[in-house]
């Protein structure tokens, strides 16, 4: 075989492995997320339809909002949300302390690759939908519908009762 010949072979074999790594990324994330429970929130009527939600429509946010005593937070748009930053980016703020009801630990017990897998899943998806609403402060108002998830009448967790 020729060198420019070989050449060519050698670097089109190393971008179709790349290729094949990319995808088997992409499957991973979305298995992560389908696991995680991402939609459950970030997928406006995933819960209420039993994920019955087209993948097209997945991670686009959500207009309903979850108060409790942090005020009223909103699943973002995960699909906007990606495209305005790179791979570090999204695992420096998956890293992060969230307001509730994201389950902030169970994201940063995730490693740096399933992190990466999740991005590589949702860059995938493309741009769709709009925004979600502003974070609202306690004591703010609210012009969307929420789900209440104030405790009432719970003792003190162990930590603080010592």
């Amino acid at each position: 075989m020729k060198p420019p010949l070989k050449i060519a072979v050698i670097l089109l074999a190393g971008w179709m492995s790349q290729a094949w790594a990319g995808q088997d990324d992409i499957r991973h994330g979305r298995y992560l997320i389908q696991i995680s429970g991402c939609n459950d929130c970030h997928t406006a009527g995933f819960m209420q339809l039993d994920g019955k939600v087209a993948e097209a429509d997945w991670l686009t946010g959500d207009a309903m909002g979850w108060q409790g005593p942090w005020g009223t937070t909103y699943p973002s748009n995960l699909r906007l949300l990606v495209q305005n930053m790179d791979e570090q980016a999204w695992v420096a703020r998956a890293r992060l302390p969230m307001r509730p009801p994201m389950p902030a630990p169970s994201l940063r017990a995730m490693s740096d690759d399933d992190l990466k897998a999740i991005y590589r899943y949702v860059r995938s998806l493309g741009v769709k939908g709009q925004p979600a609403p502003a974070y609202v402060p306690p004591g703010g108002k609210v012009a969307t519908p929420y789900l209440d998830l104030t405790p009432k009448n719970l003792p003190a967790p162990a930590q603080a009762r010592k």
